[in-house]
């Protein structure tokens, strides 16, 4: 038996929501034109994302922008909603499209019972645009991995941080951040 599918665009992905078949609060993304439910946030999850909030807002100052859980733009097709993402600074505060991969520096996924669709599903698509850094926060074993150097739908240097050390990031120089303060 075939199953028909169907694939959105980015258009139309807009198109549902601004006719209401998405409430503003669904827990939905869109990944190579599929409409993919989220899962909930959790306690833990939800504290993770406030700390990095905190940590990379001052570490950004003015230079760049902090968006937390909203929507970047990938591709025709692929619109997600990753944790966090420092943005270029932009005078509109992206009021006219959502971020492009050129306008980001670094993008964060904190990951409890999403481990795998971030790793597998999420991060090819990240390296495959171009994103020059991201970092999948593993709350199931204490510990944040580190992508970075894309090419040919990977990222070429992964490394992973643990409790005692100091996470920093190759191009953005103000980014030394202990990983006992986002993991407590």
């Amino acid at each position: 038996m075939l199953v028909a599918r169907r694939q959105f665009t980015v258009q139309d992905y807009h198109r549902m929501r601004d006719v209401g078949i998405f409430a503003e609060d669904d827990r939905v993304e869109l990944l190579d034109g599929e409409v993919v439910l989220m899962s909930p946030i959790g306690p833990l999850h939800a504290a993770i994302v406030r700390r990095l909030n905190t940590i990379l807002s001052q570490a950004a100052g003015h230079q760049f922008m902090l968006s937390v859980q909203d929507p970047i733009q990938l591709s025709d097709l692929s619109e997600p909603q990753p944790d966090l993402a420092l943005l270029h600074y932009r005078a509109d505060y992206y009021a006219a499209s959502h971020p492009q991969p050129a306008e980001i520096e670094l993008l964060i996924e904190v990951s409890d019972t999403s481990l795998d669709y971030d790793r597998e599903q999420k991060l090819p698509r990240y390296a495959e645009s171009g994103i020059r850094e991201v970092w999948l926060v593993d709350l199931s074993h204490q510990q944040i991995e580190q992508y970075i150097d894309p090419a040919n739908g990977s990222y070429r240097t992964k490394q992973t941080w643990v409790h005692g050390q100091t996470l920093t990031s190759p191009h953005l120089a103000m980014l030394n951040v202990r990983v006992d303060d986002i993991l407590g």
